[in-house]
């Protein structure tokens, strides 16, 4: 897979093309902490049930396409998205041609549990709310 050009404007769905039959993937951009992929799915091609390690946003860039996850089936059409959970089996299937932009992220929260510095921390909405320096939020 190749990756897109840095610095540019991109017309993310014109990135990739359909195949016949096929499933096509090109990566737009990868690091440790996470990776951004475009795929386009013919009609009825798909993805088989399978696990990942992180959470993973399926944003459909156009067509329809139905999500499983955990088995609870979800019709997604152009401009919807949804999150798969990390560890969880899903699957994915073009009713009809879809492309769609698929965002893999690594990122983990990580907290010391008594900051040596003797301050307090929280965790509000997720945010890493913190007054001392050696508590770390990311990979």
């Amino acid at each position: 897979m190749s990756t897109a050009p840095k610095s540019q404007i991109l017309h993310i769905a014109e990135m990739v093309n359909y195949q016949e039959g096929s499933v096509v993937s090109r990566q737009i951009t990868k690091t440790e902490a996470g990776n951004v992929t475009l795929f386009a799915f013919d009609i009825n091609q798909g993805l088989s049930e399978h696990k990942a390690p992180f959470d993973a946003l399926v944003h459909i860039l156009e067509g329809e396409a139905e999500v499983r996850i955990s088995g609870a089936p979800y019709q997604l059409h152009t401009g919807d998205a949804i999150i798969m959970p990390a560890n969880e089996p899903h699957a994915l299937k073009a009713i009809q041609k879809f492309k769609m932009l698929l965002t893999m992220s690594a990122l983990k929260l990580r907290i010391s549990a008594k900051p040596p510095c003797g301050t307090h921390y929280s965790l509000t909405n997720g945010l890493c709310i913190f007054s001392c320096p050696t508590v770390v939020c990311g990979p």
